[in-house]
């Protein structure tokens, strides 16, 4: 049985239902423009559309300590045009869902050697907290050679926030960092839904990463969640040149809580600089 959400997880929930009605337009929904003091839905507009109370969805925007059954949230996520990743991610802040992902436990042998049998495509795996578990030497020679790393250093987005030849290796730093940041807070929601023993090295690193960088600090307040299961990355060599690569992203079958990520080269593309 799910535990009752932390304080904490009631006042994300709330926010995260409060960010995802201002991005409703009204004619969506064949409803009225007219002037609006706040963009997107009214609250009594989101309840009458998905069968509750107008008082009962301004208390869960509120972070109250009120239990929603799933059939409500499903009708929730369903006003709000919820995708996959959001819609878990709305469950997981109820502790409503089972957990889909979980930290812990390494690489199985088989996992590693598949890693290091695909060279010299680059590939690595990665847990929900989003630390490099297995590499191959093609991606350490396009990112960085994770072997000199300390355990704790072999993390995506400390890398990416706290780590300048990482950092400056990728073309377009902002969006990719963005991007991960949203994974990483999809994955810690799913965490606290399990305890606080699980949720403890995600917490840990959002301090750390918030007391050195202030793009972290300052783009972790938002609410915004996503999957990063494949996409487009541009990156630039030691020599300059601007490589581009497909990045998908598999999980191992019985292990929810892995990432093997690939990355697939593209055709060449001419430097922006030429």
């Amino acid at each position: 049985m799910a535990s009752r959400p932390s304080s904490e997880q009631r006042r994300e929930f709330g926010a995260f239902l409060s960010s995802r009605r201002a991005r409703l337009q009204p004619q969506q929904f064949g409803l009225p423009e007219g002037p609006r003091r706040t963009p997107g839905l009214r609250r009594e507009e989101v309840a009458v559309l998905a069968g509750v109370s107008v008082s009962w969805y301004t208390w869960l925007e509120q972070g109250r300590d009120i239990q929603p059954s799933p059939e409500a949230l499903q009708r929730i996520a369903k006003v709000f045009k919820l995708n996959r990743v959001e819609a878990a991610h709305l469950f997981a802040l109820s502790s409503l869902e089972p957990p889909a992902i979980a930290t812990g436990g390494g690489v199985s042998a088989g996992l590693e050697l598949l890693v290091r049998a695909i060279d010299p495509i680059p590939a690595y795996v990665r847990n929900s907290r989003l630390d490099i578990l297995a590499w191959n030497d093609a991606v350490a020679a396009l990112f960085i050679d994770y072997g000199m790393l300390a355990p704790h250093e072999r993390n995506t987005l400390r890398l990416l926030f706290l780590y300048l030849p990482y950092r400056s290796r990728i073309l377009d730093w902002e969006q990719m960092a963005r991007g991960m940041l949203c994974t990483f807070r999809a994955n810690r929601a799913q965490a606290q839904a399990q305890g606080q023993d699980q949720a403890a090295p995600f917490d840990s690193l959002v301090e750390e990463l918030s007391g050195q960088s202030p793009e972290f600090r300052d783009w972790w307040q938002g609410s915004d969640v996503k999957g990063f299961d494949e996409g487009r990355k541009r990156l630039r060599d030691a020599n300059g040149q601007t490589l581009e690569f497909t990045y998908v992203s598999l999980t191992p079958q019985g292990r929810p809580d892995l990432s093997l990520v690939t990355y697939i080269p593209r055709p060449a593309a001419r430097d922006s600089r030429s």
